[in-house]
C-alpha cells in the first residue's frame, strides 16, 4: 500500500473503545508527518510553541503528537475534512473562540496555507460545525490536556474521562455522511457503531 493509500484509508473508529492510545498512535508511525515536517506557516498558526508571550491567536493550538492524539479520540483520519472537523472541535472546546478568530482562521486555511492543506468551502462548512460543536460540548478543552498520561489507557475510558461525549460526535457524523455522501472521511465515522 502506497503512503496516498494509507493516508487515506487510515482512521480509528469512535466505536473502537479497547484500544490504547499508545497501541492506535503507533498505526500512525508508518506514515505519519513528524513537526518538522508541517510547513511553517501552519506551524505559526496552529502551534502554541509560536504564540507571542501572553497572547493566543488561535484558541486550540497545539504541536503535532497533541493533535495526532485528538485525531485517535474523536474518531477522525488525516485527511482534509478530517483535519477540518480536528481543528474546529478543539478550537471550539476551548470556549474561547471569538467570531473574528474563527473568520480569521478561516481565511488563513482557504488563502494562505500552502496548496496542498488549503482548505476548500465544504472543509471551511465541517470545521465552523465543529467549533460550534466542541463549544456545545462539556468535553476539557482537548488542547489543554496531557495525553502523555493516558498512553496505557483504553480509547472509551480516556474518551469518559476528558468528557467526550460520543453521542454527540454520532449525531454529528451521521448529519456530515448526509451532506457529503460522496467523499470518504465523511461517510465512514460511524463504522462499527
Amino acid at each position: 500500500m502506497t503512503t496516498e493509500e494509507k493516508v487515506e484509508n487510515w482512521f480509528v473508529p469512535l466505536s473502537t473503545a479497547e484500544l490504547t492510545l499508545k497501541e492506535a498512535h503507533s498505526q500512525l508511525d508508518e506514515f505519519g508527518l513528524e513537526q518538522e515536517d508541517v510547513p511553517l506557516i501552519i506551524q505559526l498558526v496552529e502551534n502554541p510553541k509560536y504564540d507571542l508571550p501572553g497572547i493566543d491567536i488561535f484558541h486550540g493550538a497545539t504541536n503535532l503528537k497533541t493533535h495526532d492524539y485528538i485525531h485517535i479520540l474523536l474518531g477522525r483520519g488525516v485527511m482534509i475534512k478530517d483535519e477540518a472537523f480536528v481543528l474546529g472541535f478543539t478550537m471550539g472546546s476551548s470556549n474561547r473562540v471569538t467570531t473574528t478568530e474563527e473568520k480569521l482562521f478561516s481565511f488563513i486555511t482557504k488563502y494562505i496555507y500552502p496548496k496542498n492543506y488549503q482548505f476548500t468551502d465544504e472543509d471551511l462548512h465541517i470545521f465552523k460545525d465543529a467549533v460550534r460543536l466542541g463549544f456545545v460540548s462539556d468535553c476539557k478543552s482537548l488542547a489543554k490536556i496531557d495525553y502523555e498520561r493516558y498512553l496505557d489507557w483504553p480509547l472509551q475510558k480516556i474518551r469518559n474521562d476528558i468528557g467526550i461525549e460520543v453521542d454527540l460526535l454520532k449525531a454529528y457524523y451521521a448529519i456530515e455522511a448526509k451532506r457529503f455522501p460522496h467523499i470518504k472521511e465523511c461517510t465512514r465515522n460511524l463504522v462499527g457503531f
